[in-house]
């Protein structure tokens, strides 16, 4: 199946890119996806404790399993004042 990960704020800059595609296996989750970037992206993975993640527009978990064609959105935390 395929996925698409949209890319936000300084992960654009961690990346190289705003948005990749990835192939994943059936029934691949949140968290199999993440570890295939960070494979992909080195750099990502140092985020890996504080990242949020979308599919859609609703936030999930890394045990959520996607499916064919969801949108992935990876977003650093965010910070206000």
């Amino acid at each position: 199946m395929k996925v698409s990960v949209q890319f936000y704020s300084y992960f654009k800059d961690l990346t190289g890119c705003d948005a990749v595609e990835e192939e994943l296996p059936e029934q691949s989750t949140i968290a199999d996806l993440v570890s295939r970037l960070f494979e992909r992206f080195p750099k990502l993975a140092a985020m890996k404790n504080s990242m949020l993640i979308a599919v859609g527009v609703d936030y999930q978990l890394r045990d959520y399993t996607l499916k064919d064609g969801d949108d992935v959105s990876l977003f650093p935390p965010v910070q206000g004042g």
